[in-house]
C-alpha cells in the first residue's frame, strides 16, 4: 500500500512572485527526499517536474513577556522544523494555487479598463459641451452688438 504525500503550499508575496517562473514552494513531511516529492507532484497535479530542490528550516526560539500587575511573566518556546520544497516546473505547466489570486488581478484590470474608458468618455463629452457653450456666446453676442 502507497503512502500518499501531504503536500501544504506556502501562500506568500515571495512563492507569488516566484511562481510566475514556474517554481512552487510547498512544506513537505521531514522524511520525504526530492523523487518522493517529484513523484507524488506529477501524480496529484498531472504536470511534468523539471527539478526539486529541498530545504531544512530550523525553528526559532521565541520569548514572550507580559505585564500583569507588576510581575514580568517570562514563557519560553519554539516553532516548529518545517522541510520546504522548491518544485520547479518544464515550461506550459502550472499548478492551481495561486489561480484564485490572478482571477482577482484579472477581474481588477477588466474594472479599471472600464472606469477609464468612462472616464475618457465623459472628459469628451465635458469638452464637446464646453465648445458648443462658447461658440454660442461669440455667436450671440455678434448679435447683440448689431442690434446696438
Amino acid at each position: 500500500m502507497s503512502k500518499t504525500l501531504i503536500l501544504k503550499p506556502r501562500l506568500s508575496e515571495k512563492t507569488y512572485a516566484q511562481s510566475e517562473d514556474r517554481v512552487y514552494v510547498v512544506e513537505v513531511d521531514k522524511s520525504v527526499n526530492k523523487h518522493s516529492v517529484a513523484r507524488a507532484v506529477k501524480q496529484q497535479f498531472e504536470v511534468e517536474v523539471k527539478s526539486v530542490r529541498i530545504a531544512n528550516i530550523k525553528g526559532k526560539a521565541k520569548q514572550t513577556r507580559s505585564l500583569t500587575g507588576k510581575k514580568y511573566l517570562n514563557s519560553k518556546g519554539k516553532r516548529s522544523d518545517v522541510k520546504k520544497a522548491y518544485v520547479t516546473l518544464k515550461e506550459g505547466h502550472s499548478l492551481p494555487f495561486f489561480a484564485a489570486i490572478e482571477q482577482e488581478e484579472a477581474k481588477e484590470k477588466a474594472t479599471q479598463e472600464q472606469f477609464d474608458k468612462a472616464i475618457s468618455k465623459q472628459t469628451a463629452k465635458e469638452e464637446k459641451s464646453k465648445t458648443k457653450r462658447f461658440g454660442r456666446k461669440k455667436t450671440e453676442d455678434k448679435k447683440d452688438k448689431g442690434d446696438k
